[in-house]
């Protein structure tokens, strides 16, 4: 199974949340991009994110950022 470019607008998205505190999170505004502002329900409806647009990462979503994090590292050219 290759990544669909949902998944990479939802790994986009989730690279893009605060990794310093767990007290900080993203608010997705309507003008955003329609790939955006889909990427979040996903998140949401996925149990990753706490609201359809943004919001916190949950466990889950925290464990998937670490996860993310590191593929993106793994395939960044150094």
């Amino acid at each position: 199974m290759t990544f669909t470019s949902d998944m990479i607008a939802e790994l986009n998205l989730l690279l893009k949340f605060p990794n310093k505190s767990l007290m900080q999170g993203l608010k997705i505004h309507h003008d955003a991009e329609a790939d955006v502002i889909a990427a979040a329900k996903r998140l949401f409806d996925k149990g990753i994110v706490t609201l359809p647009d943004g919001g916190y990462l949950t466990d889950l979503g925290h464990d998937l950022f670490e996860h993310a994090q590191i593929v993106r590292m793994a395939l960044t050219d150094k």
